[in-house]
């Protein structure tokens, strides 16, 4: 695997030449704030907070997607990219109806700290106010979707941990939504990922701990189980929250998409 030396922030730094400015900076203690980023997922650049400064390119670049290259000089903290960010943050607060007062990942929230970080204290920006529904269709689940900043890693995990890709993206500008089920309700069906990590945990126990076969019927490529389904299984079935995306979603009341 070939090296690529390069300079961030007037430090000499080598990368290998498949990793990004994010993750060469990060192995050399440099920070650079991210809100869409989580180790182990795919990088999309969605929220754009980690753009850096690269010379002789006329624009931001996003950190996360952005390959290194031999001899490339980088810079991740200027006025430029410090007034930009906060740009960002201010951005996704207003499209939202985000308030950390009554909100449960007060004090606990990626999207408050980055506001702490920069140092934004009031907004300009005209609020939009959207009327943005709260999915409470599910028995030990809502989904509020006026917390969701669509940074995406809750559809990634579904997609690249739990390969079921039953969550995704609908709808573009101000009426763009995370779905799941082709837009159907949280609780119509059973449950999404956590259904599709039942089906995945029942290939891991003996076939005695079974009712009978599992299957996942697919429809645009979405899968799901139904609820008839789920029902024939065993009383002793593992436990379907017990699993990479039921811990990630394993929250007191409320599903946040900054937290």
């Amino acid at each position: 695997m070939s090296v690529r030396t390069l300079v961030i922030n007037g430090k000499d730094v080598a990368g290998d030449a498949d990793q990004t400015i994010l993750e060469v900076a990060r192995e050399n203690s440099i920070h650079i704030p991210t809100l869409c980023h989580l180790k182990g997922l795919s990088d999309v650049g969605a929220c754009r907070l980690c753009v850096v400064e690269v010379a002789g390119v006329n624009k931001l670049l996003a950190a996360c997607v952005t390959k290194v290259e031999e001899g490339m000089s980088v810079v991740t903290d200027s006025p430029t990219l410090h007034d930009y960010r906060r740009t960002i943050i201010e951005m996704l607060f207003m499209e939202r109806n985000h308030v950390c007062s009554v909100c449960v990942a007060n004090n606990h929230c990626e999207l408050q700290d980055a506001a702490k970080e920069l140092g934004l204290t009031h907004f300009d920006l005209p609020p939009l106010e959207p009327v943005v529904e709260v999915d409470a269709s599910h028995e030990r689940f809502v989904i509020d979707h006026n917390r969701c900043i669509l940074c995406t890693r809750c559809v990634r995990v579904c997609d690249e941990i739990e390969e079921a890709h039953t969550w995704d993206v609908f709808d573009r500008g101000a009426g763009c939504r995370v779905i799941t089920d082709m837009g159907t309700p949280w609780g119509s069906r059973v449950l999404v990922q956590v259904a599709a990590s039942v089906s995945r945990c029942a290939r891991r126990v003996p076939c005695s701990r079974r009712a009978g076969p599992w299957q996942k019927p697919s429809i645009g490529g979405d899968s799901f189980l139904t609820l008839e389904l789920l029902n024939r299984t065993n009383s002793d079935q593992s436990d379907p929250c017990d699993c990479v995306v039921g811990r990630l979603f394993r929250l007191p009341h409320v599903i946040s998409g900054h937290g």
